[in-house]
């Protein structure tokens, strides 16, 4: 029964080996942190209740069953009777496998069978005591997509033989008629996405804000979970669950880490990592907090800055922007492409692998040269004029390209962008690209560039870029320039009148770009 009571040393739960990048084990320290979010009454109260729906290694329900040990100490002084009431009528988890729900109850009990002989708890009746794991199936469309979570029937399909990662929070479980009791805080850190059987296994569809919309359904007094942050500006399947935590008044404190490496250790989340708290019954300002190597930023505001339609992760970045859009400039993102935007973006018939564009490396007698990236490293090749299918008109400008996807992971300061080139008439490119323009001379191509080049540019980017895509609307945020003058941070700090320490943010922020 000590173990409620006293620290492990070392603690085995900050040793373990992440399942995944995608399930990942949540340190000790972390679980902590998140729990000191929560009103702390709530741990030297006999009757409140906590729930992790997605356990994997227990980390959150031993430490909530070792505040309410301490908590409840001059109330229930009887040691055993203590820890019985809490592990039976306090603390409650939904496991996310077979191995992690074994792991869990090894964490809080003590032992891998509730009703063991080794088990702290002495009241149980069965060998699950209160983390289970209900049989679920996912339920395929005529899609050959799962309805609860969008999991591919090719991929998770696997019979009785294999998990096929059926969370049952998610699939149908309702954890208060599963365990009789109504929660006051639900807690956890949710799987963070399904591979759907494209991109050669690479590609995934997200699905921990599957966990984070169930667990609002169920109205605890407090939610509290740690999400990758991708979903503030972008993420696959994304906008309904964006636009709706963007609106939530409820969420009272959101703590974010750009480089995930601060909050897991050794595991490589592009876009960084951040976990909340949602309050039921206050409604406000979001105490915002960033965590950045030398120390944390903390401001309260709004979630969406007036007039804004994305969150903008950095506190120091909002009297910066606040001036910007003072002007009432038109966004740069009006001279930037969609995605793909002469049409080379075509797949195989029911598939996700790209077809090759029919393209050579030797010019031909009436074609346009062709910038790509891929196939052959990158480089320019020549493909019929024919066989363009978009912006037609664009084939004959000058015009900036820039890569779509560039990804820094854990490089701050950031270079945010690759660099931009300028591309001659009688020309395109695969989707790799970005256009911007298209231009009317090669001295305005040039002055695109000289502005996209600044620190000024890329730090506004930087603030809707959360992950290596950089679609059209990461340039929301940036003033389109007259391209009949080059540009300078120089210039650009002084139209705007911004001060020394807005200026030391953005060169804190934005690495000098290399040519």
């Amino acid at each position: 029964m000590t173990e409620l009571a006293s620290g492990h040393n070392p603690d085995i739960l900050t040793c373990l080996a992440n399942l995944s990048a995608d399930e990942v084990f949540t340190p000790p320290k972390l679980a902590s942190a998140m729990l000191d979010m929560l009103p702390q009454d709530l741990f030297r109260r006999a009757d409140s209740t906590f729930l992790d729906p997605m356990c994997k290694s227990g980390v959150f329900l031993r430490e909530i069953a070792r505040r309410l040990n301490n908590g409840l100490r001059d109330q229930m002084p009887d040691e055993q009777k203590r820890v019985d009431h809490i592990l039976t009528q306090q603390v409650f988890g939904l496991a996310t496998s077979e191995l992690t729900a074994a792991i869990s109850r090894r964490s809080v009990y003590c032992s891998k069978k509730a009703d063991g002989k080794y088990s702290v708890a002495t009241r149980f009746e069965t060998f699950e005591g209160n983390i289970r794991l209900p049989r679920t199936q996912h339920r395929w469309n005529n899609n050959g997509r799962c309805e609860d979570c969008g999991a591919n029937k090719g991929e998770y399909d696997r019979g009785d033989a294999r998990e096929a990662y059926a969370y049952p929070f998610i699939h149908g479980i309702d954890p208060r008629e599963l365990f009789n009791v109504r929660f006051d805080v639900i807690i956890g850190n949710p799987p963070y996405q399904l591979s759907d059987g494209g991109g050669m296994g690479t590609s995934a569809t997200p699905i921990y804000q599957c966990f984070v919309e169930q667990a609002k359904k169920l109205e605890p007094r407090y939610l509290t979970m740690v999400i990758p942050s991708r979903w503030f500006s972008g993420g696959r399947g994304l906008d309904e669950f964006r636009a709706a935590m963007l609106a939530d008044d409820r969420l009272s404190k959101l703590v974010d880490y750009p480089d995930a490496a601060q909050c897991f250790p050794g595991i490589d989340l592009s876009g960084g990592v951040c976990y909340f708290l949602w309050d039921r019954d206050r409604k406000g300002e979001c105490d915002i907090t960033t965590i950045f190597p030398e120390g944390p930023s903390t401001m309260s505001r709004l979630l969406l800055e007036e007039g804004t339609e994305t969150f903008i992760r950095y506190n120091d970045a909002i009297p910066i922007v606040r001036k910007i859009r003072s002007y009432g400039e038109q966004s740069f993102s009006s001279v930037v492409s969609a995605n793909d935007p002469f049409g080379f973006d075509t797949r195989v018939e029911n598939g996700y692998r790209r077809i090759k564009p029919n393209f050579t490396l030797t010019a031909i007698d009436g074609g346009v040269t062709f910038y790509y990236n891929g196939w052959k490293k990158e480089g320019a090749g020549f493909i019929e004029r024919e066989r363009i299918e978009r912006n037609t008109a664009w084939i004959d400008k000058w015009k900036v390209l820039i890569s779509k996807a560039y990804g820094e992971r854990g490089s701050f300061p950031y270079l945010v962008l690759a660099s931009p080139f300028i591309v001659e008439p009688n020309s395109c490119c695969t989707e790799t690209y970005l256009v911007l323009g298209p231009c009317r001379s090669r001295k305005e191509a040039e002055n695109v560039v000289s502005y996209v080049q600044t620190k000024f540019f890329r730090f506004l980017v930087l603030l809707l870029k959360n992950t290596q895509n950089g679609m059209k609307k990461v340039y929301s945020l940036v003033p389109l320039q007259s391209f009949e003058e080059s540009w300078s941070d120089e210039k650009l700090f002084k139209k705007y009148g911004l001060s020394k320490h807005e200026v030391g943010f953005i060169e804190k922020m934005v690495r000098p770009l290399e040519d």
